[in-house]
């Protein structure tokens, strides 16, 4: 890194970016910046092959939708290069109670009568026993039951399907290599090598260049950390400390393993279950299904997390599955110096809400928005920090409330989950939401709105008032309305086409060759 001129212009646009590591988060970085950025800056990305990417998630949240857009990719030419499918939502089982189910959709819950919510009604209606289960209320929710999908209709807002969202899930190393084609064809350099080490200038502690195996060295302007749970430069080089939430979200491991494509229809939604110290994942992709165990270590051995694993496939194994550590929680500060840590370097929140590829998206937009001049100014960085921080906090509350809210007291890990104390800010909202179904944001950066919470807390159990002001509404009018809501909804679900037939007309993918 070159030292500044003795009396630069702060506000001087910096010359060159340095993103370390590749794997999801890297190319996700420099398939952006060298969209966005119009050839203005020098962009270099170093990773090796000999080290891998972790990997872990598969499955994504409707926001990707932006990031892809703003990279200018086209979708269905996506989805064909990463084995993708469409996600309506997430199901939950055995979460509440064993064999319990509920779906967290995405998009709207039926529609609001005067001022009130849906959910509202079907809470007094649910109590007298004349109401279904809240997932024939909401059409993703539906939709993802009846493995239907369909793109959202905004000409027509007053069908359901102007509010239908969806996500997608895609083999995420497929996905980083289609980025790294897109970044290295708009300029982005790669450099292979491995570092070994990484060097801060004297005067003011900046980064100055790291060093790799073989001796080169390669310096930047602004560093990007992409280098995933080892945190080479934000940890590592500019000792950066670690916030661990693990007295909360006790798992620390995870097995992942693909399975073979099959075991019923292609289901546009992820599953999670519930198992007896942790949960288990299941992402339909077109040629696989990938699949996944993340436990606590305390609670249960690498083998009986192993033998739970295998056990509950829907389809054979295609490997013996693979073994991640992690630490949940964040560093304490993403942006350090000229440092900036994005996906796993910056922390880690399991995957139960597909939020790590969200938190890698969201945290570079941040940059982009206070992206530095060569002055690096320290109130940049502050701001910097405090959303992330802000947003990672109110991630792990969502994360946590499925642990909390529960039934379930079947094993020594839920016993301890179902009676732990939270943070405030989930017990004040949990305490809230049971008064009279209430939800307020705090912010505009929180991730999860209001349906969200309301298919979860209900969804795993919570005993909750309905608005007082719902009584004002006569009660044949009330349960006209959601009778009204589930009919449509029904309606409307069912003239949708299947996922897959879906996908066989606008984006099946080309079968990989061997070995990918």
């Amino acid at each position: 890194m070159t030292d500044p001129d003795p009396d630069p212009n702060p506000n001087a646009p910096i010359r060159t970016i340095t993103i370390v590591g590749g794997g999801t988060a890297g190319w996700m970085t420099a398939a952006l910046l060298s969209r966005l950025f119009l050839g203005a800056y020098t962009i270099r990305l170093i990773e090796s092959e000999e080290i891998g990417t972790i990997g872990v998630g598969e499955a994504t949240i409707p926001a990707i939708r932006t990031f892809n857009g703003l990279a200018g990719i086209d979708e269905y030419e996506m989805v064909r290069a990463t084995q993708a499918t469409f996600k309506l939502g997430i199901e939950f089982r055995n979460w509440r109670e064993p064999g319990h189910s509920y779906i967290h959709g995405f998009g709207k819950i039926g529609q609001d009568l005067y001022w009130l919510h849906c959910h509202q009604f079907w809470l007094k209606e649910a109590a007298r026993g004349r109401a279904k289960h809240l997932d024939h209320y909401a059409l993703n929710t539906l939709a993802a039951r009846m493995n239907r999908f369909a793109m959202p209709d905004p000409s027509n807002p007053y069908s359901p399907m102007a509010d239908l969202d969806y996500a997608y899930h895609f083999d995420a190393s497929l996905y980083a290599r289609y980025l790294r084609g897109r970044a290295e064809a708009a300029g982005v350099e790669r450099i292979e090598g491995r570092i070994v080490a990484a060097k801060a200038r004297a005067s003011d502690g900046f980064l100055d260049h790291v060093v790799l195996a073989d001796g080169r060295t390669v310096d930047g302007d602004l560093f990007i950390d992409c280098s995933g749970m080892r945190a080479l430069l934000i940890g590592e080089a500019m000792g950066v400390g670690y916030e661990d939430w693990n007295q909360w979200l006790l798992c620390d491991r995870a097995l992942a393993v693909p399975s073979v494509r099959g075991g019923g229809p292609l289901t546009p939604y992820t599953r999670s279950t519930a198992h007896g110290a942790g949960w288990q994942w299941r992402i339909p992709l077109q040629h696989r299904t990938g699949n996944g165990h993340v436990y606590a270590s305390g609670f249960t051995s690498d083998d009986e997390a192993a033998a739970t694993l295998l056990a509950h496939l829907d389809t054979p194994a295609l490997g013996d599955p693979r073994a991640v550590r992690f630490r949940p929680g964040k560093r304490i500060r993403a942006w350090e110096k000229n440092v900036v840590a994005l996906g796993l370097a910056g922390g880690f929140l399991e995957p139960l809400e597909s939020t790590s590829i969200h938190l890698i998206q969201t945290g570079l937009l941040r940059l982009i928005a206070l992206f530095p001049g060569r002055g690096f100014h320290a109130v940049d960085r502050e701001e910097y920090n405090r959303q992330t921080d802000f947003e990672y906090r109110d991630v792990r509350d969502f994360i946590i409330a499925h642990y909390k809210v529960t039934n379930r007291q079947d094993t020594p890990f839920w016993q301890y989950l179902k009676h732990m104390d939270v943070p405030d800010s989930l017990a004040e909202r949990i305490a809230l939401f049971r008064s009279s179904a209430r939800f307020f944001m705090h912010g505009k950066a929180e991730l999860f709105r209001e349906e969200s919470w309301v298919q979860v807390l209900l969804g795993q159990g919570l005993a909750a008032r309905h608005d007082p002001m719902v009584d004002m509404i006569p009660d044949a009018q009330a349960s006209d309305f959601l009778k009204d809501v589930e009919e449509v909804i029904a309606e409307v679900a069912a003239a949708m086409p299947t996922h897959e037939a879906f996908i066989a007309r606008h984006c099946r993918a080309p079968a990989l060759p061997a070995g990918l």
